[in-house]
């Protein structure tokens, strides 16, 4: 049954919305504008029962605004006799939405609508402009979003931060608004959970210490500093910690100082779902600001993440997990707990690779090993320093100084022809500009030179990264020396040892693979020399190890 509006029990919904593209149309379409407009006209018009549902801040695009959702609710419950709004335009810029709500929604609840500015009354029925108003107002959108989204494109691709939210750990720097620097605050914290998982505590153990030593999760922390309840907030729970949140801390780039663009993206202005962008799209910017942790202490993270991260009944996470690597197939080699601790290839174990055998060697067997030879290295590095650097700059030096000629002088080969390229390109846009040159002549040509030129920058880029790796040789030996020196007592195979002098470990197949006397050959690669590696023959039962090759 229908019911009258003159009803004056129903309420008279007075809804107001300012999206951030409409605050730059000036002080008409501001909420106390829209307020003011629609309580006036509410009094005059002797509309009763009068109730404010306001959205400050939300697109009309976005069809999930908290007041209009509740507004419809009111509607759809038989509370609501009068919707009024300023124009079409608050009430969404969705057309399909809003043609909707005018044509079917509010006449099956027998709801009255009002667009005071737009002279919409649908007491007095609708007319064509009503539905052409909403779809140019749906085109408008579209064509913010459009230009909005260029504007983003061009400033992520200058490396420009393009997000609006500030990773915990950091603040607005207070001299550029667009340049973010650690707050004093939370940043020891984020540099020590990176240590904490570094050092093989898995996040259940974090997340206790936190809890425990009573500091704010991030979303309490800002909610306290700005009033902020995007990180849905609980105040009853202040220091509880969520695995989830450490783990997309640990992920995030920004914390060893990089700019990291478009990881996600929406398909078009009216899907607020955020799709995980494909590699190739997304933009790294190094060394762009103030780093909280330093990139070796990331990589280490990373590199658990990429092996096995399930902690033991300790919370503590496999010390091997991201060094250990199958000798034959390159894949995985995961830890594998019972009566005796063990590890074997992923590779063979799931299929994955053509890998024959298990590669099995025993978790003792592998510490006791790896350790043994860490203590001769790092002594041999400690009490024989020069013979050591002589040694490991002598490995590969002439391959070394023959790849430092050639990269050097195609570098410069590569930027002359840049040059080049840029004074093409200039000539042809004069061309274009007196008329020697066909608009159309002009795109093809200058999109030719332009796609050689970002060839040319990728090929730069490239050799750029081999002239840095040849320079930090010399200074990795030396860096390696200096630790070497300062873990002089070695009583057990740590992760913080692993991470300071080992970077990779390759398990061979045992000769006889059921031999209990013969143990697997081992290639260990130490921090100072990446590419080269010790082989080591590892004895199966455990006692022992021998170094046959350095």
């Amino acid at each position: 049954m229908k019911r009258s509006n003159t009803n004056n029990t129903l309420i008279t919904a007075l809804y107001c919305r300012l999206s951030q593209e409409d605050m730059r149309s000036g002080e008409s379409l501001s909420i106390e504008n829209q307020r003011l407009m629609l309580t006036e006209y509410a009094e005059k018009n002797g509309f009763k029962n009068a109730k404010l549902y306001i959205d400050d801040g939300f697109s009309g695009t976005d069809n999930t605004r908290p007041a209009y959702v509740e507004m419809l609710e009111d509607v759809k419950n038989g509370l609501v006799g009068t919707v009024i709004v300023k124009d079409q335009s608050r009430l969404g810029r969705d057309h399909l939405e809003t043609d909707r709500l005018m044509e079917l929604i509010f006449p099956a609840y027998d709801v009255r609508f009002i667009a005071i500015t737009d002279g919409v009354d649908s007491a007095n029925g609708f007319n064509e402009m009503s539905g052409i108003r909403n779809l140019f107002n749906d085109m408008y959108a579209r064509d913010t979003s459009k230009k909005i989204r260029a504007v983003q494109r061009a400033k992520g691709e200058r490396g420009e931060r393009i997000g609006a939210h500030i990773p915990y750990g950091y603040m607005k720097d207070p001299n550029d608004a667009k340049h973010i620097v650690p707050d004093p605050e939370t940043a020891p914290t984020v540099k020590r959970i990176f240590e904490m998982y570094a050092s093989g505590i898995g996040f259940v153990k974090i997340c206790d210490v936190l809890s425990k030593e009573k500091v704010l999760s991030p979303s309490m922390y800002e909610f306290r500093r700005t009033g902020s309840r995007s990180g849905n907030p609980n105040p009853d729970r202040p220091y509880h910690w969520a695995q989830a949140t450490v783990r997309k801390m640990l992920l995030n780039e920004v914390y060893c100082g990089d700019t990291v663009n478009f990881k996600t993206y929406t398909k078009s202005n009216k899907l607020r779902k955020r799709l995980k962008n494909t590699p190739d799209r997304i933009l790294t910017f190094r060394d762009t600001h103030e780093a909280i942790v330093d990139r070796k202490t990331f990589d280490l993270v990373q590199k658990h993440f990429e092996g096995r991260k399930r902690p033991d009944k300790q919370g503590e996470i496999d010390k091997f997990a991201g060094y250990l690597y199958c000798a034959d197939c390159g894949a995985r080699m995961y830890l594998r707990r019972g009566k005796i601790d063990n590890y074997s290839c992923s590779g063979h174990s799931k299929r994955a690779t053509d890998c024959r055998s298990a590669h099995y060697i025993r978790a003792s067997a592998l510490e006791s090993v790896v350790l043994t030879a860490l203590r001769q290295v790092t002594s041999y590095a400690r009490n024989h320093s020069e013979e050591f650097y002589k040694a490991a700059m002598q490995k590969g030096e002439e391959e070394s100084k023959k790849l430092l000629r050639d990269v050097e002088k195609q570098q410069v080969e590569l930027t002359a022809r840049i040059g080049q390229l840029d004074n093409i390109i200039a000539t042809l846009y004069e061309d274009r500009v007196v008329g020697r040159l066909s608009p159309e002549r002009y795109d093809q040509l200058s999109a030719k030179y332009e796609k050689e030129q970002a060839e040319i920058k990728a090929k730069l880029e490239v050799i750029s990264q081999k002239l840095d790796r040849q320079k930090l040789r010399e200074s990795c030996i030396r860096s390696f020396i200096k630790s070497a020196k300062r873990y002089v007592s070695m009583p057990k195979l740590t992760p913080e040892l692993l991470r300071t002098f080992i970077s990779r470990i390759e398990v061979h197949e045992k000769e006889n693979r059921f031999s209990r006397t013969i143990g697997n050959k081992i290639d260990i690669c130490f921090t100072f020399a990446p590419e080269s590696g010790m082989i080591i023959d590892g004895e199966g039962n455990g006692e022992g190890s021998q170094l046959l090759a350095g």
